[in-house]
């Protein structure tokens, strides 16, 4: 397999991932109960190991683009989806943790995007950087 260097964006989502996941994960372990910061913990590695999974299985489509491509991605998509939805199940459950602190967790990757798209909108450096 042909490896080609990150792009810088995604590079800088990557570190922005663990950077507010620790943020988070540290301010919880501080001002919150245990079992509300565990919440976060799961929530937060399921949310970006997910995002990782997606990543991981629409780079093997491109590469391979062929006419198939739209039905393998959503059988991916769908079997993603339901892994998650057991291991979820799974968790909640056993009642170990917080359900606020999963739900927190859990948005790791959309808190990421939200920030790193108005931090983006709001440099504007360069006009092609806007385009």
């Amino acid at each position: 397999m042909n490896l080609i260097e990150k792009d810088p964006f995604l590079r800088r989502l990557d570190l922005s991932h663990w950077l507010i996941f620790g943020t988070v994960t540290l301010l919880s372990y501080f001002f919150m109960p245990d079992a509300f910061t565990i919440g976060v913990i799961v929530g937060g590695t399921i949310s970006i190991l997910n995002f990782y999974w997606l990543r991981y299985d629409l780079k093997k489509v491109f590469i391979s683009l062929n006419s198939r491509a739209k039905s393998k991605i959503m059988f991916k998509y769908y079997v993603r989806f339901g892994v998650t939805a057991v291991i979820l199940y799974f968790i909640i459950k056993a009642q170990v943790l917080n359900i606020i602190g999963l739900l927190v967790g859990l948005s790791m990757v959309m808190i990421n995007f939200v920030l790193t798209a108005v931090i983006l909108i709001t440099k504007k450096n360069c006009p092609e950087e806007v385009n």
